[in-house]
C-alpha cells in the first residue's frame, strides 16, 4: 500500500500539486486520472521518487521514502515496475534482452536464471516465439505486453503505468486492462495507472483518483463513479454523447 500524505509540489513559484492525501491499495488497480494538467504526471513522477515533494511524504508500507537513506531508497526503487507510455522498448535488442534488461540491472542471476525468467513472464503475457524477434517486428499490442513482462521480471511490489493504452484500438486496450489487473490480483502488487482512457476507468477502477488543478477532486471505485454528482467529474468522465447514455442507464438500474 502506498499512502500519500499532505502532498505538495511546486516548480519555482507555480504549485501543481497542492495538499494531496490519498492511498493506493495493493492488489487493487488504482488509476490516477484528471484533464491535461491537473497534475498527474507530476504526482507519478513523485511516487516513483523522481521528483522530491516540496512538502508532505508518501509512504511504502509504512515507510516514508524521505526518511530513507540513499540505499534504502534504491533498494526501494528496485521493487518497483514501470510500464512507460509507448512501451519505452529498445528497438536494438530482442525482446528476450528488452525483458532481461532490469534483470542484468538489479541482480547477480546466472544467464540461465535469467533466461527461465524472461520465459516465464513472457508467458505469463500470453507471447511465444517471441524471444529472438525485435521491437519493430511485433505489433503494438504485443509490444505492450512485452513492457509489461519487462516490469514485472524483477518481481515487484509496485507496479506504475503511464498511459499504457496510448496508441491501442478499443478491443486491444481491454485486453492489456484485463491482463495488468489480473497480474495485480495474482501477484498482490500495488499497481497505479495514469490514464486518460475513460474505458479503463469503467472496467478496472477499483480505485480512483481523480485530480483537478492540482488538488484531490474525487475520490472512489468505478461502481460509485456512475452516482457521483460531482459535476466537474462527471463532465470529464462522460464527456461523450456514448458514456452519457451509459451513465443515464446505469443510473437507471438497467
Amino acid at each position: 500500500m502506498i499512502q500519500v500524505n499532505n502532498l505538495h509540489k511546486s516548480f519555482g513559484q507555480e504549485e501543481i500539486l497542492k495538499g494531496i492525501n490519498t492511498q493506493f491499495y495493493q492488489g487493487k488497480t488504482n488509476l490516477i486520472i484528471g484533464q491535461s494538467g491537473a497534475g498527474k504526471t507530476v504526482f507519478l513522477k513523485c511516487l516513483l521518487g523522481l521528483f522530491e515533494p516540496t512538502e508532505g511524504t508518501i509512504e511504502y508500507n509504512g515507510k516514508a521514502y524521505s526518511s530513507l537513506d540513499v540505499e534504502k531508497q534504491r533498494a526501494l526503487r528496485q521493487k518497483m515496475g514501470m510500464v512507460f507510455q509507448g512501451g519505452a522498448l529498445f528497438d536494438s535488442m530482442t525482446i528476450a534482452e528488452n525483458v532481461m534488461f532490469p534483470l542484468r540491472m538489479f541482480t547477480k542471476q546466472k544467464k540461465s536464471e535469467m533466461m527461465d525468467r524472461v520465459e516465464e513472464v513472457l508467458q505469463r503475457v500470453n507471447l511465444e516465439n517471441v524471444n529472438h524477434k525485435f521491437p519493430s517486428e511485433i505489433s503494438g499490442g504485443m509490444q505492450k505486453r512485452v513492457s509489461i513482462a519487462r516490469a514485472i521480471v524483477n518481481k515487484p511490489e509496485y507496479l506504475f503505468c503511464d498511459e499504457p493504452n496510448s496508441g491501442l484500438d478499443p478491443k486491444t486496450a481491454i485486453l492489456i486492462d484485463n491482463l495488468i489487473q489480473e497480474i495485480t490480483k495474482e501477484y498482490e502488487i500495488t499497481t497505479v495507472i495514469n490514464t486518460h482512457d475513460m474505458n479503463s476507468v469503467l472496467e478496472i477502477g477499483e480505485n480512483i483518483v481523480y485530480l483537478k488543478n492540482g488538488n484531490l477532486a474525487w475520490n472512489g471505485s468505478k461502481d460509485e463513479i456512475y452516482k457521483s454528482e460531482d459535476e466537474s467529474l462527471t463532465d470529464f468522465v462522460y464527456s461523450s454523447e456514448l458514456f452519457k447514455k451509459v451513465r443515464k442507464a446505469q443510473l437507471k438500474g438497467l
